[in-house]
């Protein structure tokens, strides 16, 4: 836990560093943090654990000894089972909930810092990227200084539109940050300052001329959203550090009501756009009462037979082809009818192409909400699974201490995480099944630790050697009897 509690430190040193954070709210950052390395942590820890304790065992030749004693290494094994079998369901209460909270906790750390101390979003010297009042932001200042750093001393704003274009300029001597615990908004108040906004008129003879806004002004303000400031997130995708909020019974509701919602947007989608195709018509169900009347009209006006022969008749479509209906217009007519048809294409296809985004970040959504049930689970029995690869390998290996089982446990977990991680990638774009993403890394680890178990039970090495080279010689030995005869 250390080890990986340095290391988140190292990843988020420019959020921690330079923001006048005090050690305990740096304290209670690092402790909500800390549930959330658990399911990197406890499988690593069973691991090495294992590997440790049964490698001091057979190196110190305990094994023998209870072999010579009549004790098989199952039943020395057994009452480490039964532990690590409590473990496993210790493990899944605590991912079902302790860690949601730990991240509702961090959350809510994160949305406070930015009330009380909203400077904290704000470096010395450098463009500090926020969004406000529904439009980016980059805003840089000289110094921050007063209590909880609220002043600010040359501001510079740029403001970008929704397109992503900088066209507005705002520069003030100082500022002030306004804030309070009650409200989701701070005010920026800027003193002594000036505006330069970039014009875009409609014509484009105008635009060339550059034209351009400026104005000076003693006092403007600025509203901006707090949990649009606070950029300090643990987590690059939001929808991880959502999942990681919910339990068992949340998670589950929240797949269902997900899915259904999925279901209906492609079904209204795929309606839409087959009413604007038109070339797919849904044809409407005619009444069965009103078709039998009209049969024994037609019975009694035609007769049997004829009617047989009426009801063979398909409608067919006069025109079999493109070509056909071209050439029943003239030039004009046909240049319209291509252009306007061409034009509905286009839009349909900018259509499918937009809601396409839509909908892939919706069941990605879906997707990692069902990963993260999976996960919990996953993570339960991979500590047992990981104990009955750790425990017989240290028994294989021989060897205690910190040398050589460290090295073994870190390939073999880094193979375990590293696999979780591109299947857990893979799942949430929708490759493969996110059941299977969570459980892959796990039941790859399951057939070898059957296999080492099976080794370390008949005392047989990590690699059989002398197996594969008495096979060898028989193949050799073969084939010089055949070569002989």
């Amino acid at each position: 836990m250390v080890i990986f509690i340095f290391q988140g430190i190292w990843l988020f040193i420019d959020d921690l560093a330079g923001k006048g954070l005090g050690l305990v709210i740096i304290g209670k950052f690092l402790f909500y943090y800390m549930p959330s390395l658990v399911d990197k942590v406890l499988p690593l820890t069973v691991l090495l654990s294992s590997i440790l304790t049964f490698g001091t065992f057979a190196e110190n030749y305990e094994f023998a000894a209870m072999k010579a004693s009549g004790i098989s290494l199952q039943r020395a094994m057994r009452s480490l089972i039964v532990f690590v079998v409590l473990l496993g369901g210790v493990t899944f209460f605590f991912a079902n909930n302790v860690i949601p909270k730990s991240e509702q906790k961090t959350f809510n750390l994160r949305r406070n810092i930015a009330k009380v101390k909203p400077a904290a979003a704000i470096t010395e010297g450098i463009f500090s990227d926020f969004e406000g009042t529904g439009e980016g932001m980059n805003i840089k200042v000289d110094k921050k200084y007063g209590e909880q750093d609220r002043f600010l001393e040359n501001v510079i704003i740029h403001k970008k539109t929704k397109q992503g274009v900088n066209n507005t300029v705002i520069k003030a001597k100082t500022g002030e940050l306004i804030s309070s615990e009650d409200s989701d908004i701070i005010q920026l108040v800027l003193k002594d300052g000036n505006y330069y906004e970039e014009l875009k008129p409609k014509s484009s003879k105008d635009r060339r001329k550059h034209p351009f806004a400026k104005s000076k002004f003693d006092r403007y303000t600025i509203n901006i959203d707090v949990s649009e400031l606070n950029n300090q997130d643990l987590e690059e995708d939001g929808n991880i550090t959502t999942n990681k909020m919910k339990n068992v019974t949340r998670l589950i509701k929240d797949i269902d009501s997900l899915g259904k919602d999925n279901v209906n947007k492609v079904e209204a989608f795929s309606k839409n756009i087959t009413r604007r195709i038109g070339a797919f018509p849904i044809l409407s169900k005619k009444d069965s009462l009103a078709l039998v009347a009209m049969k024994k009209d037609n019975l009694a006006n035609t007769g049997k037979k004829d009617f047989e022969k009426h009801e063979d008749i398909q409608v067919k479509d006069s025109l079999e082809n493109v070509e056909d209906l071209l050439d029943e217009l003239a030039v004009w007519q046909q240049l319209q009818l291509l252009n306007n048809s061409k034009t509905t294409v286009t839009g349909i296809l900018n259509t499918v192409r937009s809601k396409k985004e839509e909908l892939q970040k919706r069941f990605k959504f879906y997707n990692s909400h069902i990963l993260s049930l999976h996960q919990k689970y996953a993570l339960a029995f991979s500590c047992v699974i990981l104990f009955f690869v750790g425990a017989p390998l240290g028994a294989i290996i021989r060897k205690g201490g910190l040398g050589l089982p460290m090295v073994v446990a870190i390939v073999l977990f880094l193979t375990y995480y590293f696999i979780g991680v591109f299947a857990g990638n893979y799942s949430k774009e929708g490759n493969i099944h996110p059941a299977l993403g969570a459980w892959l890394s796990t039941l790859i680890m399951l057939p070898l630790g059957i296999v080492l178990t099976k080794r370390a039970t008949t005392d047989r090495s990590l690699v059989g050697i002398g197996y594969l080279l008495d096979r060898i010689k028989n193949l050799f030995k073969k084939k010089s009897k055949t070569s002989g005869t």
